[in-house]
C-alpha cells in the first residue's frame, strides 16, 4: 500500500506541473492586465507597479520566479487586494467553500445513494425506471439553471426558504447545497444502481436468501458494502469537484465563499489569484483521488490484498 501512494504522488507531480504551466502562460496570453482600468494609469506609476510584482521581467523568467515560490508553498500576492497574499485570500474563503461543498456531497451520497438502491431492488420495474429518469434529468440540469428555479419556487413565490446568504439566517444553507449536490446526486444514484446490481446477483447473496435471511439483512449487511465500492471511489473527485464547481452558486446565492475570489479575479486579470486559485483545487483534486482509490481498496478484499503483497 505504501508504495502505491508514492507511486500515485510521484505520478501528481508532473499533473500539477502541467497545470501551472499552462495555466500561467494562458492568464500572460489573455486580452488586458491587471492595471488596465477605465482610468488612465501614469505611465511611471504603471512602470513601478509592474516593478514590484515582477512583471518587467521576461516571461519565462517570470514563470522559473512563480515556479520557486511556489515550490515554498508561496503563492503570491494578489494584484487586486493590496497587502494581502493569495495564501490568505484562500484561507479566508476555503471554509465557507468547504462547509458549502461538504453538505452539497451528503445531499448527494443520501438522496443518490438512497435511489440507487431502491431502484437495485426490482431492476427494470417501475421502481427502478422512475428513479432512474429522475437521475438523468439531474446530470442534465446545470447549477445556472437549477439555483434560479428553487429561488423562483421555494425562496419567491412559497417563501419558505432565505435565497441568499451563509449562516445569517435560518435555512439559507439548504438552497445552496440542494442545488450544488443534484447533480452529483445523479451520479452516485446510477453508480450505486450499477454496483448493488452486479453484487446482488453474486452467488453468496443467492445463498444468503436460501438461507431464509430477511431481504433487509441481505442488502444491508452482505451487500451494501461490496456493490457501494464504485460509490466510494467517486466520493474523493467528487468532492473536489464540489470544491472546484462552487463558484456558481456561491454567485447566484452570494455566498462568500472562494468562488468570489476566483470569479473577480478573472475580471480583474489578478494573474496570481487565478494561478494560485487552480493550483490549490488541482492538488486537492489529486489529494481526494488518491483518498478515494485507497478507501476503495480498503474496502475491496482484492484490491487490498493486492496492494497489501507489494514489495
Amino acid at each position: 500500500m505504501g508504495r502505491f501512494i508514492t507511486l500515485r504522488l510521484l505520478q501528481a507531480i508532473p499533473v500539477i506541473l502541467a497545470v501551472v504551466t499552462v495555466t500561467f502562460f494562458l492568464v500572460r496570453v489573455a486580452p488586458g492586465g491587471p492595471f488596465d482600468s477605465e482610468k488612465a494609469v501614469q505611465p511611471e506609476v504603471k512602470a513601478a507597479l509592474e516593478r514590484q510584482y515582477r512583471l518587467d521581467l521576461p516571461l519565462v523568467q517570470q514563470y522559473a520566479a512563480y515556479l520557486g515560490d511556489l515550490a515554498q508553498g508561496d503563492l503570491g500576492p494578489s494584484f487586486k487586494y493590496p497587502g494581502r497574499s493569495v495564501n490568505e485570500l484562500i484561507a479566508a474563503g476555503l471554509p465557507v467553500t468547504a462547509e458549502l461543498g461538504l453538505y452539497a456531497l451528503l445531499v448527494a451520497v443520501l438522496i443518490g445513494g438512497s435511489a440507487g438502491i431502491f431502484a437495485s431492488l426490482k431492476p427494470n420495474t417501475a421502481q427502478d425506471y422512475l428513479p432512474m429518469a429522475a437521475a438523468m434529468i439531474g446530470i442534465c440540469m446545470p447549477t445556472f439553471l437549477l439555483g434560479p428555479l428553487l429561488v423562483l419556487v421555494f425562496g419567491i413565490h412559497l417563501e419558505w426558504l432565505p435565497v441568499s446568504g451563509w449562516g445569517d439566517i435560518p435555512g439559507d444553507k439548504l438552497l445552496p447545497s440542494i442545488t450544488l449536490g443534484a447533480a452529483y446526486a445523479a451520479y452516485i444514484a446510477r453508480l450505486s444502481r450499477a454496483g448493488m446490481l452486479e453484487v446482488l446477483n453474486q452467488d453468496y447473496i443467492r445463498t444468503a436468501r436460501a438461507k431464509g435471511l430477511p431481504e433487509w439483512q441481505v442488502v444491508v449487511k452482505h451487500a451494501l458494502r461490496g456493490g457501494m465500492i464504485p460509490v466510494v471511489a467517486f466520493l474523493g473527485p467528487a468532492f473536489a469537484g464540489l470544491l472546484a464547481g462552487s463558484f456558481v452558486v456561491e454567485t447566484i446565492f452570494q455566498i462568500p465563499g472562494l468562488g468570489r475570489f476566483y470569479v473577480q479575479a478573472a475580471f480583474n486579470r489578478d494573474y496570481t489569484m487565478i494561478l494560485g486559485t487552480t493550483v490549490f483545487l488541482s492538488t486537492l483534486i489529486v489529494l481526494f483521488n488518491l483518498a478515494s482509490d485507497i478507501l476503495a481498496a480498503w474496502l475491496n478484499p482484492r484490491l487490498r490484498h493486492q496492494f497489501g503483497g507489494e514489495r
